[in-house]
């Protein structure tokens, strides 16, 4: 689970990083606030796609969105487990 996370802190502010950059040299005459507002909505707009796409993926394997398992989750980390066990 966490090297999701840490690819993730890496490529999203990256990506911003390199769209901004790319939009200070393609528009020079843009002001660096709109670069950044640009930059802003296009990686909200990836981040977007992604969550929309690996949600879908998870309800097409899924019977049972909620008690189901997926294929990386073990008794240790289900939610329904943790759930059962504090009742």
């Amino acid at each position: 689970m966490l090297l999701p996370l840490a690819w993730g802190s890496l490529f999203f502010p990256g990506l911003f990083g390199l769209c901004t950059w790319g939009l200070r040299r393609a528009r020079p005459a843009w002001t660096h606030s709109d670069c950044v507002m640009i930059s802003t909505r296009l990686v909200s707009s990836v981040q977007a796609v992604l969550a929309t796409g690996s949600g879908i993926i998870i309800i097409r394997s899924c019977r049972n969105v909620v008690s189901d398992r997926g294929l990386g989750e073990s008794l240790g980390t289900s939610l329904l487990a943790a759930s059962s066990r504090q009742n």
